[in-house]
């Protein structure tokens, strides 16, 4: 029954489900964690590679850990390919802020607008929701071990 249903993202079945974007919280719960640890002297940022199969090579250059900015990190868990289209978006709107205000962007509003472009894809046909999940940690004198971003698929960014 949920074939009917399961190939447009604005389309909701019968029992009010959104087939495509449980598919991409599917893909965030089997890859592997990434885990962010907040303390008072910094933030710490660990990314586990899952092995699915012993008959796969494990790919060395796949990275779970990104640098978005000088001051901003983030951790990986989903959909590689997916991951890898938000950081390059994440890391030209920090450049642009950056060489358009003279300052780094706050990492609020980097975050909100990645949320903002990740919702986007699930409202408008055509589009494939994102199956990624980030882990930001702020990488800077001023804000040590005071933030730690989460930007999951089914709820809003989180700030500890």
């Amino acid at each position: 029954m949920s074939r009917r249903y399961d190939s447009r993202t604005t389309i909701f079945s019968p029992e009010g489900r959104l087939y495509q974007v449980e598919y991409a919280m599917e893909a965030i719960g089997n890859a592997g964690a990434a885990i962010g640890i907040l303390s008072k002297d910094g933030v710490v940022l660990v990314g586990e590679k899952k092995v699915t199969s012993k008959l796969l090579q494990t790919s060395k250059t796949t990275e779970k850990m990104y640098k978005i900015d000088d001051h901003l990190a983030c951790a990986v868990a989903g959909i590689m390919s997916d991951a890898n289209i938000l950081i390059n978006t994440a890391r030209v709107q920090a450049q642009r802020y950056t060489f358009s205000y003279q300052e780094p962007m706050p990492v609020e509003q980097l975050v909100q607008s990645l949320c903002d472009t990740k919702q986007g894809y699930t409202q408008f046909g055509g589009l494939r929701p994102f199956g990624v999940s980030f882990l930001f940690a702020v990488c800077s004198p001023e804000a040590l071990g005071k933030l730690l971003t989460e930007s999951g698929m089914a709820e809003p960014a989180a700030e500890e």
